[in-house]
């Protein structure tokens, strides 16, 4: 087996465990999305610190994931190499802001669930802490979408992969960057539904490279 090959198939192996790794920490931290977080995080404490864990070791994966597709990718462009890695070093500084802030809240929400206070101070308190977390998140997910799109350019581009499967990939992660990540940027309601074409498309490429690996001229 080529280089290549053995390098798409690692990449894609790492892809499914990307994937797994943002959809169980979103799960996980359903008590603090809730509209009522301020006296339910706390009790969840451990789930809550669980899901920033597993936000951090996954950004950390999307950098290695860079990095272990950079060989090939540089033979092509190195250009295009380099910002793939820069972006998953993007990805994990916002994902450890966007942590700091459910971090925040959570911490709100244990005070408030010890000590109390008056609850029109803390209630306005709650809402300031949950929409700054708000602003944090989505750039968040508009560099992660980058991050998609790039990887999905770059092998659609100089055929890495069957340009069918890295189209479909392509088009799933374009209409989740204008659903979610963008119009909750400019302070528009979001279409979350459109998260599952994402997971196809990801899963899609990730189940090509992992039986195929990345298709070069290499012998």
């Amino acid at each position: 087996m080529n280089s290549a090959k053995r390098t798409g198939r690692i990449v894609g192996i790492l892809l499914i465990v990307q994937l797994a790794g943002i959809i169980v920490p979103f799960v996980l931290l359903h008590p603090l999305v809730d509209t009522n977080y301020l006296s339910n995080a706390a009790t969840y404490s451990a789930q809550i610190k669980t899901a920033v864990l597993l936000f951090w070791a996954n950004c950390a994966l999307t950098i290695g994931i860079s990095i272990t597709a950079w060989p090939v990718f540089r033979r092509y462009s190195e250009p295009m190499a380099m910002w793939f890695v820069v972006l998953s070093v993007i990805v994990f500084m916002l994902q450890s802001v966007d942590n700091t802030h459910i971090m925040t809240m959570l911490s709100l929400s244990q005070q408030y669930a010890e000590s109390g206070s008056s609850p029109e101070f803390t209630n306005a308190l709650a809402l300031v802490v949950r929409t700054t977390r708000r602003w944090a998140h989505y750039p968040e997910l508009l560099a992660l979408d980058a991050w998609f799109i790039l990887l999905y350019s770059i092998v659609m581009r100089f055929e890495l992969v069957p340009r069918i499967v890295a189209a479909f990939s392509l088009v799933t992660v374009v209409l989740h960057f204008f659903a979610v990540p963008l119009p909750g940027f400019l302070g528009y309601g979001i279409n979350t539904t459109l998260g599952v074409p994402l997971a196809l498309g990801h899963l899609s490429m990730a189940g090509w490279l992992i039986t195929r690996g990345f298709k070069t001229s290499e012998k």
